[in-house]
């Protein structure tokens, strides 16, 4: 398996998904890393090897890029997934290791996130934990474009050598039916039994993530290959949202039961210490109950395999996401939550490789007028 990119194929992939321009002169990584809270591991360790090496790569090949400045940001990890980046980064020029995040300051200049956001073109974030959602509502106020890649691995190389112009035509097709879509009915099959959860997905559009971030204030990530659509959360009086049903999922030897209602989590089904914990998180965090995205992911039909990254993983087939979503057009955001330090955006994925008790046996849209149209059968896509 492909472990490293070389410098040609990192160009590559930078002007395939920038489309750098006379006006792009600066770009930079920015990772996370450990502190007393959440310590370091090896897949942490094996990251910052790739950030370092990509820094090397980048400067070396920068004048073919006619970059002015290619530049290593590392920031105190924000403890999870989605959560707001801190105010400060660190500019690194030399590298020690074991790093955590009270050495920053004696490793590099203090610098504020503000000024890096507004000086940079083109960022990369291969972090620990996701900075999708931040940078997402940052990139309104400044002009970056940003790949984010939570959870990045080696393991993940290979689906950065996709050509993905063909990923883009793949991922507009399906982005244009859920547009058109005023709602959705999955239905799961678990144990021999079947779920059915309909999706209310009127006043929405769908995001595209295609792997093509060319637009200034965009954030998105890679690898990519999905599309993806917030359901109506209810937002306007009188309206309240349609979405409702029943989710499965499995957790190690345990299958969950999410019941929903007006796309909230009214209960979770389970008497396993899994069901426990997701129920009592429940009771403490509502918000985590909010049905935040149904996402169509497509990599697996271009041979890519679950590497048990979301960030990658749920690129592959059908996803279902809880808890934050103003960062794709919905309403739940960090202040929905009791408390800042549990935000979070969690998805679950529905193909044979990561859950293969569960299957989807239909995906199917509703248009006007009545009209349907089944899009997966059996966990295939059929159009």
């Amino acid at each position: 398996m492909k472990t490293k990119l070389t410098e040609d194929e990192l160009l590559t992939l930078i002007t395939s998904v920038f489309n750098p321009q006379e006006a792009d002169k600066t770009i930079a990584i920015i990772t996370d890393v450990p502190n007393d809270i959440r310590s370091d591991h090896d897949k942490w360790q094996e990251r910052r090897g790739i950030v370092y090496e990509w820094r090397h790569q980048l400067s070396a090949i920068r004048d073919k890029l006619q970059f002015e400045s290619v530049d290593l940001y590392l920031y105190e990890n924000v403890e999870s997934n989605n959560a707001d980046l801190p105010g400060t980064f660190y500019r690194i020029n030399t590298i020690e290791e074991p790093v955590k995040a009270d050495m920053l300051s004696s490793m590099g200049d203090a610098v504020s996130r503000e000024k890096i956001l507004q000086e940079t073109n083109i960022i990369l974030a291969p972090t620990e934990y996701s900075a999708t959602a931040p940078l997402k509502m940052l990139g309104k106020q400044f002009p970056f474009r940003a790949a984010t890649m939570p959870g990045f691995s080696r393991a993940m190389i290979p689906a950065l050598g996709l050509d993905y112009q063909k990923v883009h035509e793949r991922v507009m097709t399906l982005k244009t039916r859920l547009d058109d879509a005023g709602s959705a009915t999955v239905q799961f099959e678990a144990d021999r039994n079947t779920y059915e959860l309909f999706f209310d997905l009127r006043h929405r559009k769908a995001h595209a993530s295609s792997g093509l971030i060319r637009e200034k204030g965009t954030a998105g990530n890679l690898p990519s290959g999905e599309t993806y659509i917030v359901p109506y959360e209810g937002e306007n009086e009188g309206d309240p949202s349609k979405t409702k049903g029943t989710l499965p999922v499995r957790f190690g030897n345990e299958l969950l039961l999410f019941h929903i209602e007006d796309n909230r989590t009214v209960s979770i089904e389970g008497s396993g210490d899994a069901a426990k914990e997701r129920q009592n998180f429940l009771r403490e965090e509502p918000a985590y109950g909010n049905i935040a995205e149904l996402g169509l992911g497509i990599l697996d039909s271009f041979g890519i395999s679950a590497v048990g990254s979301v960030l990658l993983d749920e690129k592959l087939g059908l996803h279902v996401a809880f808890g934050r979503s103003e960062h794709f057009g919905g309403i739940t955001g960090p202040s929905s939550f009791n408390n800042p330090k549990n935000v979070i955006h969690m998805d679950y994925v529905y193909v044979p490789s990561l859950q293969p008790d569960i299957g989807v046996k239909f995906a199917r849209l509703h248009y006007a007028a009545g009209d349907e149209e089944t899009i997966m059968e059996n966990n295939k896509y059929v159009v």
